[in-house]
């Protein structure tokens, strides 16, 4: 299979590894990967927060980077691309306000194309209503979520990945070598080492 073009929704405070590194990765590979925010066009930037684990009851949160888009969110049309990703972080929260955002990922579920989502990413597919009778990992806070939308709520080791067809999902960044490679999968990338 060729490189694919894939399409990543993200928007401020979207946790920092779950854009960069994927992004990078799916560069690295060969793959076009254009992300994009509502309301900012290509060249803008998201601020970036870091969630780590550090023995309380839930995630830390801190600063981290600047990402800089790549497209502009108004340009972009679901049909061009070949898949989807989902960050988590606080950015999906917000972001599934937006109709073209929840438009975009019906695309995708409907068309049965390839779907990523860690941590919070779910948020987005909750709200979309794509997650009904689909198997679906997420940050345990959004498990709730999952489970209203009409999906079932895979509690599996925050450094794991699940896959049910075309979705690709995991709880939290630990889990990117095992995302990653699952969605490569899904894809259909083949790399030669």
């Amino acid at each position: 299979m060729g490189a694919k073009k894939i399409l990543m929704l993200v928007g401020d405070f979207v946790e920092d590894y779950e854009v960069m590194v994927p992004f990078q990765a799916l560069l690295a590979v060969g793959h076009r990967v254009d992300a994009v925010c509502p309301d900012k066009k290509a060249g803008d930037q998201v601020r970036t927060a870091v969630h780590d684990f550090e023995g309380d009851q839930t995630y830390s949160e801190k600063r981290g980077h600047n990402f800089t888009l790549n497209a502009t969110f108004e340009e972009v049309e679901a049909e061009d691309y070949d898949a989807l990703v989902i960050p988590g972080g606080r950015a999906p929260e917000y972001i599934r306000l937006n109709q073209k955002v929840l438009d975009i990922a019906r695309h995708f579920a409907k068309k049965k194309k390839p779907i990523a989502a860690i941590c919070h990413g779910a948020q987005v597919l909750a709200a979309a209503g794509v997650l009904e009778g689909k198997e679906c990992s997420a940050y345990p806070a959004v498990g709730p979520d999952v489970v209203q939308a009409g999906g079932k709520y895979m509690e599996i080791p925050v450094n794991a990945a699940h896959v049910d067809g075309n979705l690709v999902t995991a709880p939290a960044w630990p889990a990117h070598p095992d995302w990653l490679a699952k969605f490569l999968m899904v894809l259909g990338t083949k790399i030669d080492l």
